[in-house]
């Protein structure tokens, strides 16, 4: 499950400001997605039959081998109901259009009514094993967190790097997911085909096409008032600079709701200029083109490699 993740995380913040570029309800068809190009259906196999509701039953599974671990080394586990999840994940399919940024912006900042309905959802959680964990004495408490979790690195091997993450070290969560998951191919075994996917993608910005457009969006956002910005990702870029100054600059206390409140309406502002010029350039299907013709000249360059990190996917399957 690791090395999906790690794909995903790769092209989706290489791309994530491409999907805001505008994906209006009535021209979504025409356009091409920049998450079906063509390095994401060669690696298919990887993501085949990966969906929420096996997600679940995946991490249900694998709960009761956790629970069965946990019964042999002495302790007490009660498996934990993963659909609770479900109702906490981010409905994805307004992502990006003209009404989820004038909603949300950038995503990066919440109103008082989505905090509260993240709250409530926290609230509506439970977790079977917290009077049991909170039953036990402090030592009980961190033989407990070994057994689930396998013993904690040492600040001496964090900072030698001797430490090697593995599911033979991380307790019976490790175990479990071993079974359930197989084992996955390492990032290390397959770093050299990472770096290069992760260059791709830093590419794709510095296109001559996409320099173009980006002057064209620069100026197009100047005379919607935003005079600052030289390429598309600066605006984005711009909030998140902001947002992690204010908390920077504290002392463990939160920012005033009054500056937290006038930042989202900055958000919101700036990430519906961003939409609307981006939309007008037709931004997403132009980067896009750009992108599928980088992954292919990327497949034809890396196939050997490409094909050795799926052969390994599929035997840990």
């Amino acid at each position: 499950m690791r090395h999906r993740s790690l794909l995903t995380t790769i092209a989706a913040a290489a791309l994530l400001s491409l999907t805001l570029a505008g994906c209006s309800a009535e021209k979504s068809a025409e356009k091409l997605d920049p998450a079906e190009g063509p390095l994401q259906k060669y690696m298919s196999g990887i993501y085949e039959g990966f969906d929420e509701d096996s997600a679940i039953a995946g991490q249900n599974e694998q709960e009761e081998l956790v629970a069965a671990c946990m019964s042999d080394e002495g302790f007490d586990y009660s498996p934990v109901d993963a659909s609770q999840y479900s109702s906490m994940m981010t409905d994805t399919d307004e992502y990006g259009t003209e009404k989820w940024v004038a909603e949300n912006g950038y995503g990066m900042s919440q109103s008082p009514e989505q905090i509260a309905e993240q709250e409530a959802q926290s609230a509506e959680f439970v977790d079977p094993n917290q009077d049991y964990l909170a039953s036990l004495s402090e030592s009980e408490q961190t033989a407990y967190s070994e057994a689930l979790y396998g013993p904690q690195p040492t600040e001496e091997e964090l900072a030698d790097g001797s430490y090697v993450d593995s599911y033979e070290m991380a307790g019976c969560y490790g175990s479990a997911s071993q079974e359930v998951n197989g084992d996955q191919p390492s990032q290390e075994e397959h770093a050299a085909v990472y770096d290069a996917m992760s260059l791709m993608y830093e590419d794709l910005q510095a296109s001559p096409a996409i320099v173009k457009l980006d002057a064209e969006w620069a100026a197009c956002m100047a005379d919607a008032g935003y005079a600052t910005f030289a390429k598309k990702a600066d605006a984005q870029e711009s909030i998140m600079n902001e947002q992690n100054a204010l908390y920077e600059d504290q002392t463990g206390a939160a920012p005033d709701e009054t500056i937290l409140a006038d930042l989202r309406e900055k958000e919101l502002a700036l990430a519906m200029a961003d939409f609307t010029c981006a939309e007008d350039l037709g931004y997403t299907e132009a980067t896009t083109k750009v992108q599928f013709e980088l992954e292919e000249q990327f497949i034809t360059d890396h196939k050997s490699e490409l094909d050795a990190l799926i052969a390994d996917y599929e035997q840990g399957k």
